[in-house]
């Protein structure tokens, strides 16, 4: 009886970071675990473990510095699909998609301005800084 009841339970609901990686959010489970228990996943605005199962019209909050996706679950999978099987898990909100879109303009317009994280100098750059020191 126990176990007519567990498996109808598997049928409607999921882990989370089973489904996470099934829907292909993450490339690995462990990636997915990672994630939610470093708080970047959250269920109905709540945060959880990752054993936490999930089921069908079930709202996530994924973070993705520097993205934001809010979606909701249509479906489960037991198995790690194609991409496009993967992408009718899930349906992201219209809100979420024009916050993304409009962030991703505003990166693309800011100026790139002065990087100092290139490393070490390349041959050039020692030139360059060798005929400084000289001419000084």
């Amino acid at each position: 009886m126990a176990k007519q009841q567990q498996e109808q339970q598997d049928d409607s609901s999921q882990r989370l970071d089973k489904w996470l990686w099934a829907a292909r959010f993450y490339k690995t489970r462990s990636l997915a675990v990672e994630a939610v228990n470093g708080g970047k996943v959250h269920l109905n605005n709540n945060r959880v473990k990752p054993s936490r199962t999930i089921k069908p019209d079930d709202v996530l909050t994924l973070s993705k510095p520097p993205y934001e996706h809010i979606i909701t679950v249509l479906g489960l999978a037991k198995q790690r699909r194609p991409a496009p099987e993967a992408q009718l898990l899930y349906q992201e909100s219209e809100a979420s998609i024009a916050k993304r879109e409009l962030l991703k303009q505003q990166l693309k317009d800011q100026p790139l301005g002065f990087r100092h994280d290139k490393g070490r100098p390349n041959k050039r750059d020692r030139r360059h800084i060798i005929k400084f020191i000289r001419s000084s």
